[in-house]
């Protein structure tokens, strides 16, 4: 178990390591050579010139003014400077309201750590109750609620607290819920007119035989939204076409690196081996013929498998975008029931173009129900079987149980060094390890359960990611860590004074956390500002690839928040601050370094670095809130089941009412809140409909939408449009003859049934009809 002086040997490690991290990055962001690695968000928005094509040759790569190494912190208070309205209109309301979870957790734990320390802290530390219990502890585990004696009246302090700390959480809880709606409203109001706007995805067409997917969804359409549909534009099975396109890409990029590479030196033909493994073997042949070839050969087989797709009629899927003339028109389409059939012809409102994950929208409706029972499956085997690496970990954290089972280690172990590093830092360090490839396997489950969107990809990874961590990361660790240190205990006592046991060492894991926050919460936010990776990435592209200003835009790598690995680390924190903070409030100042650390460095990054790939304004939010209201709930389970092990009895019936205070405080405010996350309302959709009708009268929505939800494989440098996916608008519907026109007729505005629009003349002879 680790010691007072093992978690302060973690804490100088880790203290130590952040502050190499955050000087060699004020080292390395001066120099005008890694300018486009650590501000390539300026470069993207047009609003930065390399420093590296004006002064001396020298000054080109190293920073010569020496007074800018001495101040190397002060990225700190710039990356603070920067106001909130002003960081939306920069970064946009995602980013904004991501650092807001880095506000909203030192909102809450600030003032419950100060009530912590001034009254709970004392109250604790005055027993000695460890001392007489058998158990293994250390001077740290004093200050938790395991050192006072069971059935004391103590334990009003707890239950007290344990209100106080649901109060102040849930106030905080709720006034942030408003700002951000009030924000994202705020931000849908203001914001520029965007195709997402005014599209909506409709799923699960029905097949017809008189008619295709294109005319079928045109002719429903003009039916049932006769005054505001506009056009549509079908889903193509384009994967195999994007497989070549990627593959073309790869290609150019090796064929734009051997033409480099012989211009740099004229005199000698680059050549390749073309079989094995990055060419070990085979015959050497001219590397830019060779590639010049490749390139050729995949231009012909993606113009043939283009013409393939579009000539197919299989390749077409049973949705569609459909777009319409107002807001107010896709929303109610968006919003309500097509058909007498729940299950046909199903409407939701489309991403925006940048959010939408194309390789899904493939996928037929009635396999996603069993892609997400096998995706299920797989996932509880995952989270299962990584118990086992938890209990490595966990058996790092307790040197007696090591020494017990391996008696050979202990002249090792027992070397005081060794076992402060081993106990107070290695443990979190192999933690951090084992989680290192867990959000790309997530990520891939979620792409293999067909969500069409890259918010919806990230939203639904970042769920199970929290999941994962609060079973293994939080209980398996809880629950393997007491095995492994009340080892003996469990042995050599009767059944029923297990869970007494158990009770008693829960509060004494804190340290293992300890270790693990400063670990992955001070170092590792640390590392993040440093882009190592990004960095090595952008020199050997830019030595080897670059060739043109484009080429060395595509180079520079910002990244984005990664909202399905961040999010989820941070409800860890806020579980284990609420948690602990009743039980063990030590773990408190720990989490609040986090907290202000992670929020300065992270504003840097949104400000500088992340481009964003798409804007969801903020619809994340309802899971963040669920997320820590499930949080509080877990921690009020858990100390009053820690309460009924110490024969607290007459404070536990008390604790019952917090979890239904908790529930009915979620439900207030999903109904007050959520529908601004969920729901556009109409008022806001005419409103806007109307300002904008106002200002631009002769607004052409028809070629605002023609492009938008194109799939991107159809275009190329040479070819914007393909004729067959894209038909020129016309300016007046006409009636024509369709193959159910003894069922009804309808005004077509295309031949092909790209696009309508419906006249008032059209409306008029439909009505007759």
């Amino acid at each position: 178990m680790a010691t007072l002086s093992d978690i302060g040997v973690a804490a100088a490690i880790n203290i130590l390591s952040a502050f190499a991290f955050f000087l060699a990055f004020a080292i390395l962001r001066i120099q005008p050579l890694n300018d486009r690695v650590y501000f390539p968000k300026w470069y993207l928005k047009g609003l930065r010139c390399s420093p590296l094509a004006n002064g001396a040759f020298v000054s080109k790569f190293v920073n010569l003014d020496f007074r800018s190494y001495a101040r190397f912190l002060n990225w700190m208070p710039a990356a603070l400077q920067m106001p909130e309205p002003e960081l939306i209109d920069h970064a946009g309301l995602d980013s904004a309201v991501y650092l807001r979870i880095y506000l909203l957790g030192l909102k809450i734990f600030v003032p419950i750590a100060f009530l912590a320390f001034t009254i709970m802290v004392p109250v604790n530390w005055t027993n000695n109750t460890l001392e007489h219990s058998g158990l293994t502890f250390s001077d740290i585990d004093k200050l938790s609620i395991s050192n006072i004696p069971n059935g004391s009246l103590r334990f009003w302090t707890h239950l007290i607290m344990a209100y106080a700390f649901t109060f102040w959480t849930c106030y905080v809880l709720k006034r942030e819920y408003e700002i951000v709606a009030s924000l994202r409203l705020h931000f849908l109001a203001s914001e520029q007119r965007r195709p997402d706007q005014f599209t909506v995805l409709v799923k699960n067409v029905p097949p017809d035989p008189d008619e295709s997917i294109s005319e079928l969804v045109e002719h429903f359409f003009l039916v049932n939204h006769p005054e505001h549909y506009l056009s549509h534009q079908v889903v193509y099975n384009a994967n195999k076409l994007s497989e070549l396109v990627n593959e073309k890409k790869k290609i150019q990029n090796w064929l734009d690196y051997y033409q480099n590479k012989y211009e740099r030196n004229p005199s000698k033909r680059p050549l390749l081996k073309q079989m094995g493994f990055l060419g070990l073997w085979g015959e050497s042949v001219d590397a830019v013929d060779f590639y010049t070839a490749k390139t050729e050969r995949l231009s012909r087989d993606i113009s043939l498998e283009r013409e393939k797709i579009t000539s197919n009629p299989k390749s077409i899927m049973a949705a569609a975008f459909v777009s319409f003339k107002t807001r107010w028109g896709a929303a109610v389409c968006a919003q309500t029931q097509q058909c007498r059939n729940p299950t046909i012809w199903l409407t939701e409102w489309a991403p925006e173009p940048r959010d939408v994950y194309w390789e899904n929208l493939s996928i037929p409706f009635v396999f996603l129900t069993i892609r997400r029972l096998i995706v299920a499956v797989a996932f509880f085997f995952l989270t299962f079987f990584f118990v086992i690496p938890i209990a490595i970990v966990q058996s790092l954290a307790n040197i007696e149980s090591i020494e017990k089972a391996l008696p050979f280690l202990k002249p090792i172990i027992e070397v005081k060094v060794i076992k402060s590093f081993i106990q107070g830092f290695l443990p979190g360090i192999a933690l951090k390890i084992f989680l290192l490839f867990l959000p790309t396997i997530l990520m891939i489950m979620s792409k293999f359960e067909g969500f069409i969107s890259l918010s919806a990809l990230e939203r639904r990874s970042a769920s199970r990611y929290y999941f994962f961590q609060f079973i293994n990361v939080f209980l398996g660790s809880i629950i393997t860590g007491t095995a492994f240190q009340q080892l003996n205990n469990f042995i050599h006592q009767s059944t029923n004074e297990i869970p007494k046991t158990i009770g008693a060492s829960i509060p004494m894991k804190a340290t293992f956390f300890i270790t693990y926050i400063m670990v992955d919460g001070w170092a590792g936010v640390a590392a993040e500002i440093l882009r190592l990776k990004p960095l090595i990435i952008y020199h050997l592209k830019n030595f080897f690839l670059v060739k043109t200003e484009k080429d060395r835009e595509e180079a520079m790598d910002p990244g984005t928040i990664g909202f399905n690995t961040g999010e989820p680390q941070i409800q860890l924190y806020f579980l284990l601050g609420l948690v602990y903070a009743i039980v063990t409030p030590i773990l408190l100042p720990f989490i609040i370094v986090f907290f202000a650390l992670a929020f300065v460095v992270f504003r840097h990054q949104i400000i500088n670095v992340y481009n964003q790939e798409y804007e969801s304004a903020a619809a994340y939010w309802p899971d963040v809130h669920l997320r820590i209201i499930v949080a509080l709930i877990i921690s009020q389970l858990l100390l009053m089941g820690l309460l009924s092990t110490k024969e607290a009895a007459s404070s536990t019936p008390l604790l019952i009412t917090l979890p239904v205070l908790t529930i009915w405080f979620h439900r207030f405010c999903k109904g007050c809140y959520e529908p601004a996350f969920v729901r556009n309302p109409l008022q806001e959709a005419m409103m806007k409909d109307t300002l904008e009708r106002a200002r631009e009268p002769n607004l052409n929505l028809k070629g605002f939408l023609q492009n938008a939800y194109i799939h991107p494989v159809f275009k190329s440098a040479d070819d914007d449009k393909i004729d067959v996916v894209m038909e020129e608008w016309e300016e007046e519907p006409s009636l024509i003859a369709t193959k159910r026109t003894s069922k009804r007729s309808t005004p077509l505005s295309s031949k092909h049934g790209r696009s309508s629009f419906s006249s008032p003349e059209a409306n008029k002879e439909r009505s007759k009809t």
